[in-house]
């Protein structure tokens, strides 16, 4: 688990951290580009034979580690900074490798260079209570930085490490801990629960819940800014001035949705037993529309649709989908998260099982045409995921065999 606490450097302290980011970037991206030709030539090792002298054996991030040495030995700069930090960026490196190969990521790429983002991690963590509000990290190079206490300080002193981020404008340090211990609600409830865009969540029991966003005002403002930003040039500043606004916006649009997402996931944790949510493959929802070649004029396209889908997927981001299931699932005991099979949930009659297209009627209402069963739509989506997930649906609309811890109760019973 990670406890993110808001890093407070003083004007002094700001160089080192920005150097340690330059420096992690570097140390990461030159790994990357070492991993990449070792994987271009094994993979063109009869045509190319001169990389067999660069790449003789296996690029491991023990030889890296060896190699980042003596790199330091010859570059000055990199010297001056920190060797943990340098080696906790390959550590990083392979890790995103690991993801990769096991089909949770995708391949790594470049991190590039911004005064405005970065991040380095810190190892051999030494942290001090300054007071009930305040207290310090040790940072390599750096010395005792102030960050403010939000958590439980006991919580705080059990980190083995911790990642100072940079973005929009904030620093940040997220200590690593144990992870902490699940909710349970021991109240025997169980809620299906739809995920939607009009409506962000829909429950079985007729509730509907909404992610915030930025107000009317803020949403046009944000608007005339990014407008602004095309026209100005590159590294003046009053491009600077635009970009530090428009970073103010996202800034507050990521604390509204991040405390959205905890207080409702604990809320839901707390009442529930049981949480039957469809497993959509939101990445796979929000790709690009593929391109559409006119067959009468080559290297002529035909409209497919991208702007409609641009939107769409917007709006599928702005719901944070992703990152609700993902803390749900952190909170809540193995088991009791159920992922179910989401073909027809929209589509299929609560009351009697009919499925038809026409039973939707429009995007918030619902009337069967066999049984004339009638309800908002979203509310009869969740307890069709619901049923499937306590299985009284019909047969080919169980669970999903994707679905996160298995379920550790009988078909029609939570776990206890």
């Amino acid at each position: 688990m990670s406890i993110r606490q808001r890093l407070y450097p003083d004007p002094g302290q700001l160089a080192g951290l920005v150097e340690h980011c330059h420096h992690a970037r570097f140390v990461f991206n030159i790994g990357l580009e070492q991993r990449s030709m070792w994987r271009r030539w094994k993979h063109d090792r009869g045509t190319h034979p001169e990389y067999g002298d660069l790449n003789a054996a296996r690029i491991t991030t023990a030889s890296q580690m060896r190699e980042l040495a003596q790199l330091r030995g010859e570059l000055g700069w990199l010297r001056a900074g920190s060797s943990s930090v340098q080696q906790a960026a390959l550590r990083d490196l392979d890790r995103a490798f690991q993801n990769f190969y096991a089909g949770r990521a995708k391949y790594p790429q470049f991190k590039r260079r911004s005064e405005r983002e970065g991040s380095f991690v810190v190892r051999d963590l030494t942290v001090r209570r300054l007071n009930r509000k305040w207290g310090v990290v040790t940072v390599p190079k750096v010395g005792q930085v102030r960050f403010r206490i939000s958590w439980m300080w006991a919580d705080i002193e059990r980190a083995t490490s911790a990642r100072v981020t940079h973005r929009n404008g904030r620093w940040h340090i997220a200590f690593t801990t144990p992870a902490a211990e699940k909710i349970t609600a021991e109240s025997g409830a169980v809620v299906g629960i739809d995920r939607g865009v009009a409506n962000t969540l829909a429950t079985s029991e007729g509730r509907m819940i909404q992610a915030p966003s930025l107000t009317d005002p803020e949403k046009t403002r944000f608007l005339r800014l990014q407008q602004r930003l095309a026209r100005q040039q590159k590294g003046s500043k009053r491009r600077a001035q635009t970009l530090d606004r428009l970073a103010t916006l996202r800034r507050r649009l990521g604390d509204r949705r991040t405390d959205w997402v905890e207080q409702t996931t604990t809320g839901l944790a707390r009442t529930y037993d049981l949480i039957a949510v469809e497993d959509l493959r939101v990445q796979n929802m929000v790709k690009r529309p593929a391109p559409k070649p006119d067959p009468v004029h080559p290297g002529v396209f035909l409209p497919n649709g991208a702007r409609a889908k641009a939107a769409l997927n917007r709006a599928i981001l702005a719901s944070v989908w992703g990152r609700f299931l993902t803390r749900i699932e952190h909170k809540m005991p193995e088991g009791t998260v159920l992922r179910v099979d989401p073909k027809n949930t929209s589509r299929t009659c609560a009351a009697c099982g009919h499925t038809a297209a026409s039973n939707r009627e429009s995007q918030a209402v619902f009337a069967c045409q066999a049984c004339g069963h009638q309800a908002h739509a979203d509310t009869n989506a969740a307890v069709v995921i619901l049923d499937r997930a306590l299985g009284t649906t019909a047969p080919g609309h169980g669970v999903s065999g994707r679905r996160s811890p298995a379920f550790a109760g009988s078909a029609n019973q939570p776990a206890a």
